[in-house]
């Protein structure tokens, strides 16, 4: 395991291979060049390595939920995942990890307790499933010092107003702790995915900091309906925009001004390492939008700062 980085303004560059040396150096110029102190990156993947090694088996297979070829850009140990995130400069990043079936959550909960220790610069992360025990365990999570959640509603397939997670959203949005939410219907539908689900819990819980992943595609205009109406609500740009999902899932143009209305509450994510392209199209993809440097420092670095209090 590399020496870990605390989350200093100028985080050094760890030793990569010759082979992403270049890469590394476009990112690190990237923001470097809008004056920032690095990248805050809220959706990226860490979970039990024999987890993830599923989760792959299951992209490799371009599975229903799937729908296409999906190869994974960086297929690597945990640490040379870490070393590389770091080398990209980033201040602080994820560990999404989400169960889709009962009785995982609290395992998975527990492991990603002892990687937040293990590893400063990442946000404690942790999850849920509608089960008896929701509230319990999140109750524990969240005095072990979990700072974000994840809540996968179409891999888990469960609808996020079921009765038994009442408690939980209602401990969450009392606390002011995010949940990074995959509760679009991209880039396949789900029994529960859409607006209409997560629109029910906004509406029991108004206050909840809710982080709608990859802008809510490809219901776009739904989710910036709903971010309107709720000023807790914030959105995340996980894939959106790349060249892989403007293929199948455009974003309408027409839309480009509510992101400029809505800058203070849109987050960089990356889905790092369940990517099929490089790091850097993840945020060349935001550049090309032409919305302006003070909006991409915003979004890259200084929303997620001011939300998770790293100023």
């Amino acid at each position: 395991m590399p020496e870990q980085h605390t989350g200093a303004c100028h985080p050094e560059v760890a030793e990569v291979a010759p082979a992403t040396s270049a890469e590394v150096g476009e990112v690190r110029a990237f923001w470097g060049g809008l004056g920032l102190p690095g990248l805050v990156d809220v959706h990226t993947h860490f979970m039990p390595e024999r987890v993830l090694a599923k989760v792959w088996a299951y992209f490799d297979s371009a599975g229903p939920l799937i729908g296409r070829p999906w190869p994974i850009a960086y297929r690597e140990e945990e640490g040379r995942r870490l070393e590389r995130l770091r080398a990209f400069g980033l201040r602080a990043f994820t560990s999404m990890l989400y169960p889709h079936k009962p009785g995982m959550a609290a395992w998975l909960n527990s492991w990603a307790a002892d990687f937040a220790a293990r590893t400063p610069d990442c946000l404690h992360t942790a999850t849920f499933y509608p089960e008896p025990d929701a509230l319990a365990y999140v109750t524990r999570a969240v005095e072990q010092g979990a700072r974000v959640f994840k809540s996968h509603v179409q891999v888990g397939g469960y609808d996020p107003a079921d009765p038994l997670l009442d408690g939980v959203w209602a401990l969450l949005a009392e606390r002011g702790i995010p949940v990074v939410t995959h509760c679009g219907s991209g880039p396949a539908p789900g029994k529960h995915t859409g607006p209409g689900p997560i629109a029910a819990v906004l509406e029991r819980h108004p206050g909840l900091r809710l982080v709608v992943a990859h802008l809510g595609l490809p219901e776009y205009t739904d989710f910036l309906d709903l971010a309107e109406r709720h000023p807790e609500l914030r959105l995340d740009t996980t894939m959106a925009f790349t060249r892989f999902t403007e293929e199948q899932s455009p974003f309408p143009k027409d839309q480009l001004p509510r992101l400029v209305e809505l800058e203070s509450r849109i987050l960089f994510g990356s889905d790092y390492p369940n990517i099929p392209y490089p790091y850097l199209e993840s945020l060349q993809a935001l550049e090309r939008l032409g919305l302006g440097e003070g909006w991409l420092r915003a979004v890259c670095h200084d929303n997620a700062a001011r939300l998770f209090g790293l100023d």
